[in-house]
């Protein structure tokens, strides 16, 4: 049943909106939702109203605000990344994994962790995803490249086998890493919004303004792509330009974000089908209400993950994966009944 996506909008939006109170007003250090909700104020305007100790306030302002924004816009990146791999590839079961981005910074960071001094290790592992993010997705590409344009089936077999190897390279930084950096890996690969910078917050907030504002200039474009890449050449469209663009924009977002917060699946796989299943195929309503839907979902993971087992949390990858896989194999399970598999 199709919805209007001016309801979607507004139901997401105070989802958001109520996620956002309690994840800040949520934890295992007991603060009152009224006292949590003043101490921000209390810190841009100046004021004393919510009567709490610096250490209290410390805990709302250094670590519940920064994962919940970091929450926000991880989750928006993913969700649009994922709309737009599977636009791209007319792929239901497409995510921003597909072109090795993911497994490529996850290597990136690893190297970093286990490899750079430790008073780098703030700004180089963040750095290093990235670097290691963009080189794996711009090979992945490099190899799909062909005579007649690029071909999706070598572009994902190239993916996968990229993903095996980084794999491969992750297990044996791993064997040789200490004890502290081994446990630093196994946290940073099951995804986690404990590690929240200045740095790396801005640059979620700048990777996801451009891209937002690129997705949805191209966002016609991706609804002609749904009518097949000839159709697309007929209506005008440069496919294989369309194509490097989208895939680039694609691995700069989730490279910010798997350096951000580690490696976090199936956010962009499970968020566009909600959405699409809610309001339809159009990119330009899509790409947006993901967005939000991303965060969202992101957001209420994080809080889960906090308050199942107090004071300890779990990685926040780990909620995503439990709700994510059963939704992946159902959709299997309906491609197939559709004769798409």
């Amino acid at each position: 049943m199709r919805l209007s996506a001016s309801i979607v909008a507004l139901a997401l939006l105070s989802g958001l909106a109520l996620g956002g109170v309690l994840s800040i007003t949520t934890g295992p250090m007991a603060l009152s939702m009224y006292q949590s909700l003043l101490v921000p104020f209390d810190h841009v305007f100046g004021w004393e109203l919510a009567q709490l100790q610096d250490y209290q306030r410390a805990v709302i302002m250094e670590m519940r605000v920064p994962r919940t924004l970091l929450s926000i816009l991880t989750g928006a990146l993913l969700a649009q990344c994922g709309v737009v791999m599977q636009g791209l590839f007319r792929n239901p079961l497409a995510d921003p994994g597909i072109i090795g981005v993911s497994s490529g910074a996850a290597v990136g960071a690893v190297f970093a962790i286990t490899l750079a001094p430790v008073a780098w290790i703030e700004w180089s592992t963040p750095v290093g995803a990235f670097l290691a993010g963009l080189a794996t997705t711009l090979v992945v590409y490099s190899l799909a490249r062909t005579r007649n344009g690029t071909s999706v089936t070598i572009l994902l077999l190239a993916g996968v086998a990229l993903a095996a190897f980084a794999g491969a390279a992750i297990g044996l930084m791993s064997y040789f890493a200490s004890d502290q950096d081994l446990r630093s890996l196994s946290l940073w690969q099951m995804g986690s919004l404990t590690s929240s910078s200045d740095i790396g917050r801005w640059l979620g907030l700048a990777a996801l303004v451009m891209t937002a504002v690129q997705f949805q200039r191209r966002a016609l474009a991706l609804n002609a792509m749904l009518l097949g890449e000839s159709e697309a050449r007929h209506l005008g469209i440069n496919v294989e330009r369309l194509k490097l663009e989208l895939i680039l924009m694609t691995a700069v977002a989730v490279g910010v974000a798997v350096a951000n917060t580690g490696v976090i699946g199936f956010v962009g796989l499970v968020v566009p089908h909600i959405v699409r299943m809610l309001t339809g195929p159009d990119h330009r309503l899509l790409l947006p209400l993901s967005a939000v839907c991303g965060a969202l979902m992101l957001l209420l993971a994080d809080t889960l993950a906090r308050v199942l087992v107090p004071p300890a949390e779990i990685p926040v990858g780990i909620i995503t994966a439990l709700i994510g896989a059963p939704f992946f194999l159902g959709l299997l399970i309906k491609q197939r009944s559709l004769g798409r598999l």
